[in-house]
């Protein structure tokens, strides 16, 4: 347990290639990714609701006080069960040759943030995420929970020079999309062939993506805002371009 309770600690989850998820859905997701689970701990209400669980885990379930579980987490409102994981992060040498629908976020620092991007990339069929430049560790707790699981779907990689990131993504044939509040092309424009094999660009929380780094998109790409709002929030402009590139990937067949 002291162990695990270092594991909130980016430098010790590094250090050790492990991580923390907690709560039944993500517990669930990661129980059902061979190799990734090592330790399962659970409070004894936690044990009596999810049976489903117990039994997935086997005897990497380990039964422990409410008090001790509540001091390996940092949730406001613990939900009793964590599992100590093997770390599931790649590095971009990893990236699928066969990607043809990525999102790249650079510099993005909230946690919750990431995870909901990583959450919204899997719901719309994307082949990887990858977090460039100085973003916030994937693995982080709250990371993970806003995840939602979906950290165990799909590629999840980190590399810290975002240049490489889009060179990469330019050599395996994708088109790069920049995604600003402005650009020379808005996301619904008849021009922009979002069938195409597509990695979007996301940037930070409070100034975007620095000129030098849009500069590298083939195109810089405005979401459009229809009424009186300032802007859109990361996750959610994330989910209107990701949807967007879904649903003309799907009706291209």
């Amino acid at each position: 347990m002291k162990h695990a309770r270092r594991l909130a600690t980016r430098a010790f989850r590094a250090q050790s290639g492990e991580f923390l998820a907690e709560g039944p859905q993500a517990v669930r997701e990661a129980l059902g990714t061979a190799g990734v689970v090592i330790e399962v701990f659970a409070t004894a209400d936690a044990t009596d609701r999810h049976p489903a669980l117990v039994e997935m885990a086997g005897d990497r379930w380990i039964q422990a006080d409410d008090d001790v579980l509540d001091a390996v987490t940092d949730a406001v409102q613990p939900q009793g069960v964590v599992a100590r994981c093997r770390s599931v992060i790649a590095d971009l040498s990893e990236l699928p040759h066969e990607a043809r629908f990525v999102v790249v976020c650079a510099d993005v620092r909230d946690p919750g943030n990431a995870g909901a991007v990583i959450r919204c990339a899997d719901a719309a069929g994307a082949d990887a995420v990858v977090l460039a430049g100085d973003s916030v560790d994937p693995l982080n707790p709250k990371a993970v929970r806003a995840s939602a699981g979906s950290l165990f779907h799909l590629p999840v990689l980190v590399h810290r020079d975002v240049v490489e990131v889009v060179s990469q993504l330019q050599r395996q044939g994708l088109q790069v999309l920049a995604a600003d509040g402005v650009g020379e092309v808005g996301l619904f424009d008849d021009s922009l062939d979002l069938a195409a094999p597509t990695a979007w660009l996301m940037g930070n929380e409070a100034w975007g993506l620095p000129e030098h780094v849009s500069a590298l998109a083939d195109h810089v790409v405005a979401v459009p805002i229809y009424g009186r709002a300032e802007s859109l929030n990361l996750a959610t402009a994330a989910a209107v371009c990701l949807y967007a590139t879904a649903a003309a990937r799907h009706r291209a067949g």
